[in-house]
């Protein structure tokens, strides 16, 4: 054997040491603690507590308002949509009319181009005030 092998079975084994086991710091704060203090720490956790519920409540309660107002405004904004359908039907109705009262008014023989003016001036005059009103509709509703 070598002198390395002989020394290492010569020693006999060392028995385990006993650890202590670590404390954590609030831990041996909380122990070196009056009765007094501690009563008055368990209150202050039981606020914390408290409060951590209060917060979660406020979350939750902010979550529902979400999803209520973007709730809502989906339903606005499909209210908008079916008016805007309805105001560019009438105003297309508007501008074929016009279309056919420019056509049978060039096509018609004898009449006076200021007879023909006044009455497409008028079609379009009532486009154009459908129209105005419709954006104005559309602005107010955006809150423009």
């Amino acid at each position: 054997m070598s002198p390395k092998a002989a020394k290492k079975r010569s020693k006999a084994p060392k028995a385990p040491q006993k650890r202590s086991k670590a404390m954590s710091a609030p831990r041996r704060a909380r122990k070196a603690l009056s009765r007094e203090a501690r009563t008055m720490y368990a209150e202050i956790q039981q606020g914390v507590r408290h409060l951590e519920q209060s917060i979660g409540e406020i979350q939750r309660g902010l979550r529902k308002a979400e999803h209520e107002l973007e709730a809502d405004a989906r339903a606005r904004i499909r209210e908008l949509r079916k008016d805007a359908r309805t105001h560019l039907s009438a105003l297309k109705a508007k501008q074929r009319e016009a279309a056919g009262t420019l056509k049978r008014v060039s096509s018609a023989a004898g009449g006076s181009w200021d007879d023909i003016k006044r009455t497409v001036d008028s079609v379009l005059d009532d486009a154009r005030a459908t129209a105005a009103a419709a954006v104005e509709r559309f602005r107010s509703a955006l809150g423009g």
